[in-house]
């Protein structure tokens, strides 16, 4: 269940970030993504706590990504980590050319 839970999810041209509704860095991260022109139906925010399975899927986190905190932020297939690598990625420039790659934005 897990398994399926995550990987339906994460596909090429799309952003998904897995989040706890709780959690400040996962607001953070909501808010920064939020500010940007993406295409209608390219960025997925996915609460972790609405099935039962949160453990189960922290664990499949851990093991696909090295980590099991949230967020946890996908571009296309690639994981590119939490709220402060995200946060880094977009002062630096490289979030807005990986998101052009994937052709993600308007």
């Amino acid at each position: 269940m897990a398994e399926e839970f995550v990987n339906c999810r994460i596909q090429p041209g799309k952003v998904v970030v897995f989040i706890k509704p709780s959690c400040p860095y996962c607001r953070r991260t909501q808010e920064l993504l939020s500010q940007l022109p993406f295409k209608q139906g390219v960025l997925e925010f996915v609460d972790i706590t609405a099935t039962s399975d949160t453990g189960k899927i922290r664990d499949y986190l851990e093991q696909l990504t090295g980590a099991r905190t949230v967020p946890r932020v996908f571009i296309g297939k690639d994981c590119i980590g939490r709220c402060t690598d995200l946060v880094e990625m977009h002062q630096s420039g490289e979030l807005l050319k990986r998101l052009k790659q994937i052709r993600a934005l308007q």
